[in-house]
Parts: structure tokens; sequence; C-alpha cells
């Protein structure tokens, strides 16, 4: 399996939170760079978070403070916690691997924000 799956995505109500999980089962993991993305429709797919192998961070200027990106490679799964959910965070999320100059893709768990 190479391509990384996501879950976690649902409905919640403003100020809410959703915790995603990327799982990719290969072994080299831990040296690979995890980040979400998203797109909503009609959007361009931006860079939300990410991790380095290392565990250095950076994420979205407007989710800053908000969500939380972290790793466990013993569970070769990446986490994005998500707090104080707006209705602007509403999208499809993406799990993206990077390693060796190689990219891989999930196919996107939905996120929902309404009241």
């Amino acid at each position: 399996q190479e391509m990384p799956v996501e879950s976690g995505g649902g409905l919640v109500q403003p100020g809410g939170s959703l915790r995603l999980s990327c799982a990719w089962s290969r072994s080299s993991f831990p040296t690979a760079t995890i980040a979400w993305y998203r797109q909503a429709p009609a959007l361009d797919r931006d860079l939300v978070a990410e991790i380095s192998s290392a565990g250095n961070t950076n994420y979205l200027d407007s989710v800053k403070g908000r969500f939380t990106i972290s790793r466990d490679n013993a569970q070769s799964t990446v986490f994005l916690q998500m707090n104080n959910l707006q209705p602007d965070d509403a999208a499809v999320y993406y799990c993206n691997v990077r390693l060796r100059g190689l990219n891989f893709w999930g196919q996107g768990t939905q996120v929902f924000v309404s009241s």
C-alpha cells in the first residue's frame, strides 16, 4: 500500500473539535515528511500543517493556535487535532507523504462545519 489513508472527518458545529488521522504503512514512514492539505469547492488546495521526520512543524497562519499536528512513528500515523473549528475550515482534507522526492496522496476526508 503506497497511498496514505485518512480518517476522522465528519460534521461538527462551530467551535467544535475533530481529530484526523493519516496512516501510511511503509517501513520508511519515520523518514517521511507528512502534511495535511485542504481544498474547499472552487478554491486551491492549501497546506494546512506539516511535520518533518525530526518533528518540526509548520502551520497555515489561520489555523495556528487551533490545530496541532503530531506523529506516532510506532503506529505509522500522523494526527491533526483541530479545535475551535469554524465554517471556513470546512473542506476536504488530504494527507500528503513526501519521501525522497516522491509524493503520495490520500483520497481525502470531508470536514463539515455547520450549526
